[in-house]
């Protein structure tokens, strides 16, 4: 295939460089814990596989007014993997692992970059740093579920992907997603409504669809009000001024099947259970107490996945590269008294705000920022980041265990950026039957994250249903 095309980026994916700051670079972290992993066999999987995704062998180059992708001339993959021969104590990996988060990406190179511990404690230790600009969570976990097959025995399928010139018929797309999204739920309901004296008797009258159109169109407007309007979070520990150094932490394998047995003795989904836990361990950190505590706003930044939300001309190609999430700012019930209090509490507005279009309009928003002239574009950013302290995200892995260059993952985890003066991450992964909690956060927030995650563990033995 050839390297010497370039092409815009897709609004979705530009947004990511047209928000970053020097002291939050948006960048996702992944880490895998292999058995055995050798740099030889890694070399030859990324030679192989990686690479079948031209993508990875462009970088994003500002010609203004736009992002462009533009091939390395001089790409080699000696640039994108660094080998660490240390024979790291798993108290010596996280503090690696924190040391890496804070190391930039080369600007000259694609933003992209393994390293890899093969002598680390408990197996191999590997980790990736990419740029959010090439691919959401879901995105790369899909790559890696295509590489990374279920047996030792089994070779992956090189699937890859062109880059192409997609602009135009995204562009084309996008104009005509709003109209739909505004029918889909008059469609939906006149399906089993009452026939009118439309076509073949299959129809609503003109009146009626009239008058729908207009009671989705006011819902429209007035979904995007609430959006913008939402209250900022109040000045807490979690609102401090970043000093653009970060830690992070990962905690110890749980059972998933314990997960699911809170969920179901308490009516809730994991999600619920999870966003829970994260309430309770943020609640003692905020620096408040009393009559501030109780009239405290706090929201969590959640991504929601919105790729069968879009229309097919806006729909990716499986196994292709790309960011299609949009977000719902959760408000977390700090001021809760109990742990059923607060998990019932957060189970009303999840259902409130993923059957809402605020997932769209998120999208939408993020999309249009790097079409905003310099002096804006802060004020945008705000709309989004002054509503939250913390992003939440929780990614699903594998039901089973794969393997990676025929040696198998005993462990997945990765590490979510976050936007604007947001300084907290919370990220959850369930692989292979266990989840597990990783957290990232500025130094000016939180000093050693350990403690946060020991408290989400600790919230989750309070529920009915843990044994």
């Amino acid at each position: 295939m050839s390297h010497e095309q370039s092409h815009l980026l897709l609004p979705a994916d530009s947004a990511w460089l047209a928000l970053e700051r020097p002291e939050n670079p948006m960048t996702i972290t992944v880490m895998l814990r292999v058995e055995g992993l050798t740099a030889p066999r890694f070399r030859e999987f990324l030679r192989v596989y990686w690479m079948a995704w031209e993508r990875f062998r462009f970088l994003p180059v500002k010609r203004a007014p736009a992002w462009w992708w533009e091939p390395d001339p001089v790409f080699d993959l000696k640039h994108h993997l660094d080998v660490v021969i240390d024979r790291f104590t798993p108290d010596e990996l996280q503090e690696w692992v924190s040391a890496r988060l804070n190391q930039p990406l080369a600007l000259y190179r694609p933003r992209w970059k393994f390293w890899l511990a093969p002598n680390a404690e408990g197996g191999a230790a590997l980790l990736l740093r990419m740029h959010h600009c090439y691919a959401d969570g879901l995105s790369l976990l899909g790559i890696f579920e295509r590489l990374c097959p279920p047996s030792p025995q089994q070779h992956p399928a090189i699937y890859g992907a062109a880059e192409t010139a997609e602009l135009s018929r995204w562009t084309d797309a996008a104009r005509v997603w709003l109209e739909q999204l505004v029918s889909t739920e008059m469609a939906r309901e006149g399906s089993v409504g009452e026939a009118g004296p439309g076509p073949a008797g299959q129809g609503q009258s003109t009146g009626w669809w009239l008058e729908r159109a207009a009671q989705n169109s006011l819902r429209l407007v007035h979904e995007v009000s609430e959006f913008l309007v939402e209250p900022e979070d109040s000045p807490s520990n979690l609102t401090r001024p970043l000093l653009g150094r970060r830690q992070c932490r990962w905690s110890r394998p749980v059972a998933l099947d314990l997960f699911r047995s809170v969920a179901k003795a308490t009516n809730v989904t994991i999600n619920d259970v999870l966003l829970s836990c994260v309430a309770a361990a943020v609640r003692s950190r905020l620096g408040m107490v009393g009559d501030a505590l109780e009239d405290a706003v706090l929201h969590a930044a959640v991504p929601v996945d919105i790729r069968a939300r879009l229309p097919d001309e806006l729909q990716p190609e499986p196994g292709t590269l790309g960011n299609y999430f949009g977000t719902v700012f959760v408000p977390l019930p700090v001021d809760g008294e109990s742990p059923l209090e607060r998990l019932y509490r957060i189970k009303h507005e999840t259902r409130r705000l993923k059957k809402s279009w605020q997932p769209g309009i998120a999208w939408g928003l993020a999309a249009t920022a790097s079409a905003i002239p310099e002096p804006w574009r802060q004020p945008v950013a705000d709309v989004f980041y002054r509503k939250a302290s913390a992003v939440v995200s929780n990614v699903p892995g594998t039901p089973e265990a794969r393997y990676i260059a025929g040696c198998r993952i005993t462990e997945q985890m990765f590490w979510v950026p976050q936007a604007g003066d947001i300084g907290l991450g919370v990220s959850i992964v369930s692989y292979a039957g266990q989840i597990q909690f990783g957290v990232v956060a500025d130094e000016a927030i939180m000093v050693d994250p350990a403690d946060f995650l020991a408290d989400c563990l600790q919230e989750l033995q309070r529920f009915p249903g843990w044994s």
